[in-house]
Order: structure tokens, then sequence, then C-alpha cells
């Protein structure tokens, strides 16, 4: 029977798989933005700039948004001491629309804005909503760090994102799991808790395409968290967690599916007053991940929250959101 790793080898291990990521070089278009990033919210109150998604995975931005977090020291030196700093405080992230020029040609971003401090909690298992953990368990690289300290703060918040989602997934298994079980369900689980006009095979997906990736991180973060699991010879894992545990598990998950899914409203809400063209954005999102197409009108464009609640509920009934 095979062995997992002691909690010391594990933490070695994932940070270390975790840290040579986030070193990754990136294409120059994301490289440009993330420039342009830092110089927009200032380069005295950027921190840090994680970059991710699907443009990471797929290496360009061709018809694409790049996904930032920008990590900033304080919200007040970001944004001064407005409703927008006293927003992103009581609501992390803000999120915002940004263009910037690279080659005679247009880079679009979308960027979320949290604390140091924020971050490194919503990356924690502790943490109930999964919006960070669910994001960064995910490949990621770092663009920018402002020094040694943070580049390794970041790098623990980024393991503990992986962490966080096997340790949530792990007692929903009544029987031996691979790895890909174990991701694909995790992920899975995430999009439920959203949002999203992703399908339910999205899980599974995202673990294919970095299945080396995954199976590299599971043995580690299997042995970070904090259920009994035992590794086997045929590359599969078990739990001795129990049925109270599953119960417990899924209860969580129900739970966290109406909670989530209620802050993504209020992110939604808060993002009309930050995320300049955030209308078009969320129907470009929708198009392009559902095949539901979308027309914007005028007055949707000048009155997004009065036209939001009906838009909502039409794209739901044609299948945009599941």
């Amino acid at each position: 029977m095979a062995e997992l790793l002691s909690a010391a080898e594990a933490k070695r291990d994932i940070e270390t798989r975790i840290g040579a990521e986030l070193a990754q070089m990136v294409f120059p278009a994301a490289m440009s933005a993330a420039e342009a990033l830092r110089a927009h919210f200032g380069p005295s109150s950027v921190v840090a700039i994680l970059f991710y998604g699907s443009c990471l995975r797929d290496g360009d931005d061709e018809g694409k948004i790049l996904d930032f977090y920008v990590i900033v020291d304080r919200y007040r030196d970001t944004f001064g001491a407005g409703l927008k700093a006293l927003a992103n405080a009581v609501l992390p992230p803000n999120v915002f629309y940004f263009e910037n020029p690279f080659e005679a040609r247009v880079v679009r971003s979308k960027v979320a804005v949290f604390s140091l401090r924020h971050f490194e909690e919503a990356a924690s298992a502790r943490h109930f909503d999964s919006y960070v953990w669910a994001r960064y368990a995910q490949p990621s690289a770092l663009l920018y760090a402002g020094n040694e300290e943070i580049r390794r703060r970041i790098e623990a918040a980024v393991a503990a994102c992986a962490v966080a989602l096997v340790e949530k997934t792990v007692p929903l298994f009544d029987k031996p799991f691979s790895a890909a079980e174990l991701w694909s369900r995790g992920f899975t689980e995430t999009y439920r808790a959203e949002l999203r006009s992703e399908g339910p095979g999205k899980g599974a997906e995202i673990y294919a395409q970095n299945a080396s990736r995954y199976e590299g991180l599971a043995a580690s973060a299997l042995a970070l968290s904090k259920w009994p699991v035992t590794a086997h010879d045929d590359d599969t894992y078990s739990t001795s967690a129990g049925a109270g545990a599953r119960f417990r598990a899924s209860a969580s998950w129900r739970a966290r599916r109406l909670y989530c899914s209620t802050l993504n409203v209020l992110r939604l809400v808060k993002a009309v007053f930050t995320f300049s063209g955030g209308i078009d954005y969320l129907a470009w999102k929708i198009t392009r991940h559902s095949g539901v197409q979308i027309e914007i009108t005028p007055w949707q464009r000048r009155h997004p929250l009065l036209a939001g609640p009906a838009l909502f509920w039409r794209l739901r009934r044609k299948g945009a959101f599941r």
C-alpha cells in the first residue's frame, strides 16, 4: 500500500510546485497589461499582481479578456477615503474593466482588487466563501511582487487554495477515488456555488487541461487536509471520514451554493458602480460560455440596475445559467 507524504514533506512539496508555477513566464500582452495596471492603481499601493484564467491556460488573449487580481496594501491608499474603498473592504473584491494599448491593438482585462490580508484570509479552508480558493486552486502566475516576503505570502496563500478545495471535497466520497475524480468533483461543486454559465462537465474539463499538474498536487494537498486519507497502489485514495462527515460536507456545499450565489449577486450590483462597460462584458462572457445570444439595448446600458433583474430572469429561462 502506498503512503502519503508527511505534513512537513507535503508542505514543502506543494509550496515548491506552486512557487515554480507562479514564477512562469507569460506572453507579452499579459506582461504589458500587468505593468499598465500597476501604473494605473499606483506603484506605491500595489504589492502583487496575479494572472489566472483561460488566457493563462491557453497562452494568448485573442478574442478574450485577461483575468487579474491586483493585490494592494490598503484600500484607502488605492481609492482614497471614499465609497470605493469602503465597498472593497466590506465586500471584496471591487471589479474593474481595463484596457491598455499593446502593439497597435487593445488588450482587455477584468481586474479584481484585494488587499493582501483579505486575499490570505479568503484563500484559507476556514473561509466559507469559495470565491478565491476555487480560482487559485487552478494555475496562476505572479507577474509582480513588491518584495520577497510578499512573494512568499502569495505562494503560501495560493498553495492554501489547493488544500482548501481538496479538504472541502474529500468527505463527499464514500468509496475510493482518483485524483481526476477528486479535482473534477471539487471544481464542479465550486461552479455550482456561483452564478456561472458553464455546463456540468466544466470540472472535468478544467482537470483535463492540466491533468499532470493536478495529479502532482493531489498527494500533498490530501496530506495537508484535515481528513484521514489512505493512498492505494492503484493510484486511488480513500477516506475514513465516515457518513456523518459526508452529511455535513454535503450540507455545507448546499449552504455554500446559497451563500456564495447571494454574495455574487451583491458583487454584480456593486460592479455597476465600479465596472465601466460591465453589462456589455457580462453579455460577452455569458454568450462565450453558454452560447446564448444577448442583445443589450441602449436603455439597459443607461440603467443596468433597473434592467438587471428582468435580464437575469430572461437569460436563466434561455439556459444561460445552470
